[in-house]
């Protein structure tokens, strides 16, 4: 965690910020190594502070390196996080306070004003962009998110038949996906089958699978913090002519992206390989969602890939392939892919088949 203090930090004199109020949880989680659910931490240009409640003190003593401990509320002697934090910002000679604007409610900011004599500063973001590069621990972790993923899977291609429901099919992998080392679920798992398949966030819901259609399973884990997902079309029997053509324009939608994906171009221009081509398969209208996203500790986090993502895209960030193709009343198709992206290309993260399964 030090090593992410001092780039926070960097940051601030970048910004000529004397501090930063971190108060997400996710970006806790990733300054900090903090996993309890009550927590402030306050870096400034030298110091390093975690503030927490008596419940979570020895805990953040284990997890929090890097950091001053300090407790505060109920009968700590400061009985005010805020408080405190005004105090700590008073002996650092801090007048300027970056905070998450976009992580605060306002009756949050509201006692930010009355407590804190210091000029607030909405600097959201500064985490983020930190988060976006993953270090080797990261990796790993993302990694062996996606391992369980891809096992849950193909345990669920042999559980799959006509007569059970979309449910069942999605309790089943998040029960698989905890069995096999997960500590949860990184979204509700999304199974939508026959005409639902054209909804492309379909909740799974009490439909009974049948012959001839297709399923579309949006699921992935958490592992030790980290999030893998991964999307997989299948077939329930011979399905119709116009699926199984779409299914293949999207198969080698998520081909071309893959195999064009390096460090230097822009998420707008991974994007456009597979929407130009989906488009000049006569199906563009039938694509309306971006290529896909970064995951981490949170599931959708920057850098993105859609039709405005300016971001350069770097090596050891992680990016979705996620092409799909929606027809109302018929059904859909999105095959969706975990990539590293390395200095000399990429790699498939997520391992499962990408051709049509029939079961």
């Amino acid at each position: 965690m030090e090593e992410r203090i001092k780039k926070l930090q960097a940051s601030l004199q970048e910004e000529s910020l004397g501090a930063y109020l971190v108060t997400d949880s996710y970006n806790l989680r990733y300054m900090t190594g903090f996993t309890g659910t009550s927590g402030l931490a306050l870096v400034t240009t030298k110091n390093a502070y975690f503030i927490t409640d008596f419940r979570y003190t020895e805990q953040a003593k284990l997890q929090c390196q890097g950091y001053e401990v300090i407790e505060a509320g109920g009968s700590a002697s400061h009985s005010s996080p805020l408080r405190l934090i005004q105090e700590l910002l008073q002996e650092n000679g801090v007048n300027q306070l970056g905070y998450e604007e976009q992580h605060v409610t306002v009756a949050q900011f509201d006692d930010f004003e009355n407590v804190l004599e210091v000029q607030l500063v909405p600097a959201s973001g500064m985490i983020e962009v930190l988060r976006q590069i993953k270090d080797a621990d990261e990796i790993n972790k993302i990694k062996k998110a996606c391992e369980i993923t891809d096992k849950a899977f193909e345990y669920i291609l042999g559980y799959i038949k006509p007569g059970i429901s979309e449910i069942d099919i999605a309790n089943t992998l998040d029960f698989k996906m905890r069995e096999f080392g997960a500590s949860g679920i990184s979204f509700d798992t999304i199974v939508a089958s026959g005409k639902r398949s054209a909804m492309p966030h379909g909740v799974a819901t009490d439909k009974l699978i049948a012959n001839h259609e297709l399923i579309t399973i949006d699921f992935g884990c958490y592992y030790q913090g980290y999030c893998s997902d991964m999307t997989r079309t299948v077939a329930v029997g011979q399905v119709d002519s116009t699926l199984e053509k779409i299914y293949q324009i999207v198969y080698d939608a998520n081909r071309m992206a893959q195999e064009a994906l390096k460090p230097g171009m822009t998420g707008q221009e991974l994007d456009a390989i597979a929407r130009d081509y989906i488009e000049s398969q006569g199906y563009g209208k039938n694509f309306g969602h971006s290529l896909g996203h970064s995951i981490g500790l949170e599931v959708h986090e920057a850098p993105m890939a859609g039709p405005n993502s300016k971001n350069i895209l770097k090596a050891d960030q992680f990016i979705t392939d996620e092409p799909g193709i929606y027809l109302e009343n018929l059904g859909g198709v999105r095959i969706e892919d975990d990539l590293l992206i390395h200095e000399d290309g990429n790699e498939y993260i997520t391992k499962s088949p990408r051709e049509l399964i029939v079961l």
